[in-house]
């Protein structure tokens, strides 16, 4: 979706401004990118939802895109009270795409207000921390540091997208990059990269919510891309859809298959969820 297109719209939050825009007539479907992405992650999969007859709403994760960068808590709690907040403000109950660590803020959302939120669609999704050793988690660390981020999240996107990498690769990693440079928003990714999803974990038993898990086949954050998706479908009573030719970006890398599925999958989502 070209951003250029849309008017951005302000949500306050007690912190800062969350940033989203709102296009096209019916349900509402919110479409949440993850930790060092921006909303126009959905570039591709925004105009499918719309020409289907969906209200589509895109929104920043805080700290990044064109949310504010005074933020000072992060993680998926504070992001799915975030989307609730956005919910409401939009004055109808949403269908939650998450991407990465906005599914962990989708499942908080639904954990805390399921009366707002009628489906799920998990997206490379990130609702438990990965077993890492303790090295590793300190070389992450420093990597990620404010100091070096920048030069670090650029290096390490196109191992992200194993498999089929959309034609506008660069122009998408150079516009991340590009925010990332503005005051204060390296910094935000930075304390972003620290959190745990424990918060995500905890909620998964508390929600009852029709949900569909779309995991890319070659997605490098998973040991095993087929055992995560099965073990979060299985955690929510939801289905799988495996996308190939994608590592964790399958709505730009393979926006057809992904399209596709997101459409079967909420064609049988009632108004009433």
């Amino acid at each position: 979706m070209d951003q250029t297109a849309t008017t951005v719209h302000y949500l306050d939050r007690p912190q800062g401004r969350i940033a989203f825009d709102v296009t096209g007539q019916g349900q509402l479907v919110i479409l949440v990118p993850g930790m060092g992405d921006l909303r126009s992650t959905y570039r591709m999969l925004a105009p499918a939802l719309i020409a289907a007859g969906y209200q589509v709403a895109t929104t920043d994760l805080r700290g990044h895109g064109d949310s504010d960068a005074t933020f000072t808590t992060f993680g998926d709690a504070a992001s799915g009270a975030d989307l609730v907040a956005l919910i409401t403000e939009l004055a109808q109950p949403a269908i939650l795409v998450g991407n990465s660590m906005g599914a962990g803020a989708a499942v908080c959302a639904a954990a805390t207000r399921p009366d707002l939120v009628r489906a799920l669609v998990l997206v490379g999704p990130f609702v438990r921390d990965p077993r890492t050793n303790a090295a590793t988690r300190a070389a992450l660390r420093l990597a990620m540091s404010p100091a070096w981020i920048t030069a670090a999240w650029k290096a390490y996107l196109p191992t992200l997208y194993a498999g089929r990498r959309p034609v506008d690769f660069d122009a998408h990693r150079a516009a991340i990059v590009a925010s990332l440079r503005r005051p204060g928003y390296a910094k935000a990714l930075s304390m972003t990269t620290r959190i745990s999803h424990a918060e995500a974990t905890e909620c998964l038993d508390q929600v009852d919510t029709p949900t569909l898990v779309v995991m890319g086949e070659q997605d490098p954050d998973f040991a095993s891309p087929a055992d995560e998706a099965t073990w979060v479908a299985g955690r929510l009573g939801g289905s799988v859809v495996m996308v190939p030719e994608a590592g964790h970006y399958p709505q730009s890398q393979r926006p057809d298959v992904t399209a596709a599925a997101v459409l079967e999958f909420l064609s049988g989502v009632g108004a009433d969820g």
